[in-house]
């Protein structure tokens, strides 16, 4: 039950925005004046903004602010959330100015919810493979899972997750493969998730409707859902973050006070939890009616250890993503890093909205490329192909730590991505986001590809192919246990403190475990490489020839008036005659001006810019495509005849590719039923390899 907003208000926002003047200019989405007085009389209403940041770092930037990042960016900028005059004095103060893209967030939704009213009002059945015509409440979600068990009995298997989640809930999903009750079937895995985030209640639907799509299809004899039901196994949790769904999605509807304050719950984007640096006095009441409102709680998506603590997460307690008090704090996300350790997660979907978006690791650019890019991204680019969406390494828009994939791939081996599903916000109209999302039908990007539903299915035959991860072929005696282990030691990234200094990395421990119950005969056990990604090396490529030789930028005649600009174009070229790894803009000036320059690619697209206080300004294009590029030069302040500009663009081989040499190995083990070890050996085995341990239970050792 809501308290009187107006008590909220006056008990709450006061005293809370006045705890939280922390370093590093972390804000959050609602400040006190002054007088002490909340700021929730500021008159503008709530809008979304497309700040302009056209380099990677300057998103970093705005990450950092600790604003409502919306996660929606592209390489011109990145989309925030803007509640009050602070949050827009924040922007200002920091530098960058924004366009608008919705102008009342709160009008916005209004007529959001008017049209899903609407829609599920005119339709009796709609054509997604449930049939639904509105969102789901939680409890719909269960009832559903339980409608498809009861349905298809043999191919489907309830499941809940190791942890409940902070307030003592389940986390329930479903798994579906022929024969599913045989979870001991050496069978490979997708796991397709939902909703980490509470206000994305899209990521929810898209996860489950795929799972009333496999098995009808299958149950009507598709070939593609035969042969992904017979190799592999489909894990589908639509909701992870179960207590902050539940809070976003009952928030009551149409309330006259609603305007997106930290008081209206259906923005809520994490968890439950109460951090250990949460003031005493944001400690008591309920997590959807407490004096803090929304902003408690952890953002489950920057909380897996893999790298947590970097850039790209709040160290505030009340910021939308803070990490959490340690790697792997939340129950949550430990429960589906237990369930990934437990399995043989050679494919993994985290659903989020809102970008257009195929994001593959790393996430963090100091990471370095994944060992398996070329892989990674043509599989990427091929679900991409279907959804329209754009297919991108994460760190290429912004540095985000502790994200699901980061651990899932760099620890485990098992390929992962997220999509960021639609462009039009957080839970838009339910036909656009749902219905045309993951069908491919208007007004979706997808229109006329397939749209979400063939992007997983793609993903879904990727799981069960062999080339992308790795076979474990034997023969056992009927009852015999097959089990295939490793435990590890890996570092986070050093940890950004309060204060913005780092510390050293903490170690934590993963256990990974696949296992196979055999009927005799013989067997394949699907497993991701022995070797954790995170000590293989990184991706690279040898020059096939030499970069290309420098370029002296011609300034154009006369100076721009102050406030305008001038432009000029220059040639890259391509293989076979040069082979440009990376291409470096210098450009100076000899006084006190204040230009700022922008780099225009040849597909139209900003690539990178130079608009800080810095002289010279360098603007750095990694793996620069052949063709002509624009140089735009910005008479920012004082630019004259005395105060010209000058140039110049170098270029430098691509970085070789890195092997570190490390072969890490799978312990592998036959048991009887009594529960007793008949033998043991090491298995050393590589993405796309699969390793024959002919007689498992036999001291012979494996032969590649």
């Amino acid at each position: 039950m809501r308290r009187p907003r107006a008590l909220i208000r006056r008990a709450g926002i006061a005293v809370l925005i006045g705890g939280l003047a922390t370093t590093l200019a972390l804000t959050t989405a609602a400040t006190t004046p002054a007088s002490g007085e909340p700021n929730r009389a500021d008159p503008d209403p709530v809008q979304v903004v497309m700040v302009h940041a056209p380099t990677v770092d300057q998103r970093n930037q705005v990450v950092g602010l600790g604003l409502d990042i919306t996660e929606h960016a592209t390489r011109k900028g990145i989309e925030v959330v803007l509640y009050d005059a602070e949050d827009r004095r924040t922007l200002r103060e920091a530098g960058f100015d924004w366009t608008v893209k919705v102008a009342d967030l709160e009008a916005q939704t209004r007529a959001d919810r008017r049209a899903d009213r609407r829609y599920d009002a005119a339709v009796t059945r709609s054509p997604l493979p449930s049939g639904r015509t509105a969102y789901r409440t939680y409890e719909e979600y269960l009832s559903d899972m339980e409608l498809l068990a009861q349905r298809f009995p043999k191919q489907t298997r309830p499941l809940t997750l190791p942890n409940e989640t902070v307030l003592g809930e389940p986390i329930h999903g479903l798994e579906i493969s022929a024969n599913a009750d045989n979870v001991q079937d050496g069978k490979p895995v997708f796991l397709l998730l939902g909703a980490h985030h509470a206000r994305e209640w899209p990521s929810a639907e898209h996860t489950l409707e795929f799972a009333f799509d496999l098995l009808q299809t299958n149950a009507h004899k598709d070939p593609r859902s035969v042969q992904i039901m017979r190799n592999s196994r489909l894990v589908v949790v639509p909701v992870v973050n179960v207590d902050g769904f539940q809070i976003s999605r009952n928030a009551e509807p149409g309330d006259p006070e609603d305007d997106f304050d930290v008081f209206d719950y259906e923005m809520k984007r994490k968890n439950c939890s109460i951090s250990q640096s949460t003031p005493v006095r944001y400690t008591t009441g309920p997590c959807d009616d407490n004096d803090a409102g929304r902003l408690r709680g952890t953002d489950l998506n920057r909380n897996y250890p893999g790298y947590w603590g970097g850039g790209g997460a709040s160290t505030n307690w009340s910021s939308d993503t803070f990490r959490g008090d340690g790697p792997g704090s939340e129950p949550e996300p430990d429960a589906v890093r237990q369930f990934i350790s437990e399995r043989a997660v050679t494919m993994m979907i985290s659903n989020h909205t809102y970008s257009n978006l195929v994001l593959r690791p790393p996430a963090i650019a100091a990471t370095g490329k994944a060992p398996d890019e070329p892989v990674y991204k043509a599989l990427g680019d091929e679900m991409a192909s279907h959804n329209q969406y754009t297919s991108q390494a994460s760190y290429q828009l912004y540095d985000t730590s502790g994200s699901t994939e980061d651990w899932s791939y760099w620890i485990t081996g098992g390929l992962g991505f997220t999509f960021e599903i639609g462009l039009e916000g957080f839970h838009p109209e339910f036909q656009n986001a749902v219905v045309g999302e993951y069908l491919g039908v208007p007004p979706a990007a997808g229109a006329g590809e397939g749209g979400n539903r063939e992007a997983y299915f793609t993903a879904a035959a990727a799981a069960a192919d062999p080339a992308l991860h790795s076979r474990i072929r034997g023969t056992a005696a009927k009852g015999r246990t097959i089990t295939v282990t490793k435990t590890h030691i890996s570092a986070t990234s050093p940890v950004i403190q309060p204060d913005g200094s780092t510390r050293d990395p903490i170690w934590y421990e993963d256990t990974l475990t696949n296992t196979y119950h055999s009927n005799g005969g013989p067997f394949t056990l699907h497993v991701n490489p022995s070797t954790r990604p995170l000590v293989a090396g990184r991706y690279g490529r040898e020059p096939v020839a030499d970069p290309q030789e420098p370029i002296t930028l011609v300034n154009p005649e006369g100076i721009p008036a102050e406030g305008e600009s001038e432009e000029l174009t220059f040639e890259v070229g391509g293989l076979p005659e040069v082979d440009n790894g990376y291409a470096t803009l210098e450009l100076g000036w000899p006084g006190a001006a204040d230009w700022d320059f922008f780099v225009i690619g040849p597909d139209g697209d900003p690539v990178g810019s130079g608009a800080t206080l810095a002289n010279p300004e360098r603007i750095r294009i990694p793996d620069p495509v052949a063709g002509t590029y624009t140089l735009v030069a910005d008479n920012y302040e004082g630019g004259s005849a005395e105060d010209d500009w000058e140039g110049e663009v170098t270029f430098q081989s691509p970085d070789p590719p890195t092997y570190t040499g490390i072969k890490e190995k799978w312990v592998l083990s036959c048991t009887n039923q009594q529960g007793q070890v008949i033998s043991t050996r090491e298995v050393v085995i590589d993405r796309g390899e699969t390793v024959s341990v002919q007689n498992a239970c036999s001291k012979a050792r494996a032969k590649g």
